[in-house]
């Protein structure tokens, strides 16, 4: 009989902690090949995943998870980290609706202390576990991995800055796979770093430190600058030694000879913060991710021996591509237009920008507060700035929004993709506040396109716009298939449209949901109920006048925004009530996301959990009017 399989004998971490360093291998090989054939059929993070394979098995053999904490950046890699932390038998529902989510998340594992999707909180979040742990007088370790990607962030430096005042113990492991850098990682490099994370090494340091106190100003100074720049020339580090840690690395962080007895030893300083630089390979271990340009880092449904990715077949262009060539356009008759992204080229459609004008393109790296100040400083000087962020990322960078750019009055131009319901990347991802947190903002300009022919509007009126910020979200996905004008021309500031005229309900869309309301529609004309749907277009400011005589002519007026509560549909009712148009008895219904956060399942899925689809619109206005009972009954 064939040997089983050592991953088929390692149900929970403590299963890897006997195992040899040969053993530790072979389940690091067995345990990339599970992630491939899963992600194969679920799809998600792959390259990165693979990357942090051999990471993973070291460190929870080296350290006793859950008891000590591991804390994962980001978590796109966590999928090897769930295989063995007891969810290997769920590992094919990853990103599916009721299944496990693509990142880590508290409620549903133990091994999972805390959740994340943003990048660059896990230093933050480790040095807080590290000082509970602390005043409860524990003895546990905390450990946080965190990507070179997620060092472009400001909150690491702030992170690291606090740690040594905070704590003096505290492991950060440097996960470091950027290809360009690749530091030296080879067999001296490993035997150096095995060398500086030892005990021997550390007590002839605590020793020569001691010895050089009793020496002159001058020569102690002059020891301790040799001392540094020699550790700084041989091993890297002098960075964050200047930041209160101790720097181990880089060592190669798939080579389980080096990387075991390195996690020993940084568990074992007692001193001081300790960051471990590994350099790893993202997609390590599976041919086409590793030749692909992005590693594989996000994959659909794909063939395991082709790599071929299963990939849906439209007939409408994505919004972000639309957004990403209706620039271009743009860029080519103006050149003050320039491009500014944070970290997100591809997931922009900002790739496509710079390929057409490298030298106006601007990729700040995971810096979302730096990326929205640079463009107020670019617009201050009378450039033409566009910030193309996703909506859940901009959150990070909103004090700027308001201090740097609203109150200033700057034209910048926020592109918000990824607008409204995520479906797999669940709430992390999702566009849910922006109408809110943007549309409370004195003078913003804020869009919402209803198509894609409406986002290339939107983009040429935003670029019209020099006397104030503005903005214009969009979703995720395809487009409808509606013709684009070869130049769009802007839209009137607060202007909206009737799409259809009806005399009894009016339907008041903002964004994607239109094409839901006009399907609602079409069911209440089923039923002998006369329908207006009006495409708002701009959240702010209103179209007051398109509001007011929808609220005079019809008995019943619903809103419709993909956007969470206090949104759109929250800003008609107020002005409505300062109009006074509620006064004559006028019923109003406001649809928008749930009050909760929404797990992750099809888009599809999502929208009629939040009672956004075309049957629950007409339900609602069926309640409102008496014909029937409770929407809730009637909602699929």
């Amino acid at each position: 009989m064939p040997d089983t399989p050592l991953l088929d004998t390692v149900t929970l971490p403590a299963d890897t902690r006997g195992l040899s360093t040969p053993q530790l291998r072979q389940l690091a090989d067995e345990l990339r090949a599970e992630v491939i054939d899963a992600v194969s059929v679920t799809g998600g993070h792959l390259g990165s995943a693979l990357g942090v394979v051999e990471l993973t098995v070291a460190l929870h053999h080296v350290f006793e998870t859950p008891r000590d904490i591991l804390i994962w950046d980001v978590g796109h890699q966590c999928y090897p980290h769930k295989i063995l932390t007891g969810r290997r038998d769920r590992i094919r529902t990853l990103r599916q609706g009721g299944g496990l989510s693509g990142f880590t998340k508290r409620s549903e594992s133990e091994y999972d202390p805390f959740g994340a999707a943003h990048a660059s909180t896990s230093i933050s979040a480790g040095l807080g576990f590290a000082a509970a742990r602390d005043q409860k007088g524990e003895t546990n370790k905390v450990v946080a991995v965190i990507g070179d990607g997620s060092m472009s962030a400001g909150m690491a430096y702030e992170a690291m800055n606090n740690a040594a005042e905070t704590t003096k113990q505290l492991v950060v492991v440097l996960n470091d796979n950027d290809m360009s850098i690749a530091p030296p990682v080879g067999g001296m490099s490993a035997y150096l770093a095995k060398q500086v994370s030892g005990g021997t090494y550390r007590n002839l340091r605590r020793f020569g430190k001691s010895v050089a106190q009793h020496f002159p100003r001058p020569f102690r100074d002059a020891a301790r600058k040799a001392e540094e720049y020699a550790r700084g020339m041989v091993v890297g580090g002098t960075f964050f030694e200047e930041l209160g840690f101790y720097y181990v690395g880089p060592i190669d962080g798939h080579d389980m000879d080096a990387l075991i007895p390195v996690l020993k030893n940084a568990a074992a300083v007692d001193d001081r913060p300790v960051l471990v630089h590994v350099v790893t390979q993202k997609g390590k271990g599976y041919a086409p991710a590793e030749s692909s340009a992005d590693k594989y880092h996000g994959v659909a449904k794909f063939d395991v021996i082709s790599g071929k990715q299963a990939k849906p077949v439209s007939n409408a262009p994505s919004y972000t591509k639309v957004f990403g060539t209706e620039l271009i356009k743009r860029a080519e008759r103006d050149p003050s237009i320039v491009a500014v992204t944070a970290a997100m080229p591809s997931g922009t459609g900002l790739d496509l920008f710079g390929q057409a004008f490298p030298e106006r393109t601007f990729d700040v790296g995971i810096a979302e507060q730096h990326a929205v100040t640079f463009c107020a400083g670019l617009a201050a000087d009378g450039m033409k700035p566009v910030c193309a962020i996703y909506s859940t990322f901009l959150q990070r960078g909103y004090d700027q929004v308001v201090h740097d750019v609203a109150i200033q009055s700057l034209p910048v131009r926020f592109a918000m993709d990824r607008a409204g319901l995520v479906g797999a990347d669940g709430s992390t991802h999702a566009g849910s506040f922006d109408i809110g947190y943007m549309g409370a903002l004195p003078g913003m300009v804020l869009m919402a396109a209803a198509d894609e022919a409406e986002l290339a509007a939107m983009i040429a009126t935003s670029l019209e716009i020099d006397d104030r910020p503005s903005a214009f979200r969009y979703p995720r996905g395809d487009g409808v298939g509606v013709e684009i004008p070869e130049l769009a021309a802007p839209l009137e500031i607060g202007k909206g449209r009737i799409v259809r005229e009806g005399t009894t309900v009016a339907i008041l869309s903002l964004g994607t949901r239109l094409q839901e309301s006009l399907k609602a529609a079409e069911s209440l004309a089923a039923r002998g109920v006369s329908t207006t749907v009006a495409d708002a277009r701009f959240a702010k400011p209103l179209d007051e006048d398109l509001i007011l005589r929808l609220a005079r002519e019809h008995e019943v007026l619903i809103t419709v925004e993909e956007g969470a509560i206090g949104g759109f549909g929250g800003f008609v009712l107020q002005m409505l009530a300062e109009k006074g148009a509620l006064d004559a008895g006028l019923k109003v219904r406001t649809l928008h996301l749930p009050d909760r956060f929404q797990d992750h399942d099809k888009p599809e899925v999502q929208y009629a959990e939040a009672g956004l689809n075309a049957d629950q619109i007409a339900a609602t206005a069926l309640v409102a009017l008496g014909v029937e009972g409770r929407a809730g009954a009637v909602r699929a």
